[in-house]
């Protein structure tokens, strides 16, 4: 098990259509630590919201190419996680919408 600091294991909500349309299921998507186990990010969102999580999914996205100009270059690739939590908890990412 590495050494992460349980809060720096998550480091933002993903916020797309899809992302918005899990949330139904009681399903959170979120931008994690790419060194980060199921186990650490379990803990993470507990700690963090107050919420009992059910199962974690984990992938990595790879970077796309993108052109600046006449310039191409590749962006980050980078980990997400999809957390499903207990049918009586929820995550409250952004008020009023």
């Amino acid at each position: 098990m590495s050494s992460i600091h349980k809060f720096s294991v998550l480091k933002r909500p993903v916020i797309t259509e899809k992302a918005t349309m899990l949330q139904q299921d009681k399903r959170y998507v979120f931008e994690v630590d790419p060194s980060a186990t199921k186990l650490e990010i379990k803990e993470a969102v507990e700690a963090a919201f107050g919420v009992s999580v059910v199962n974690v999914n984990t992938m990595h996205v790879r970077g796309k190419s993108k052109r600046f100009g006449p310039k191409v270059s590749q962006l980050k690739s980078w980990k997400k996680a999809i957390v499903t939590l207990d049918q009586s908890d929820s995550i409250t990412l952004f008020e009023g919408v």
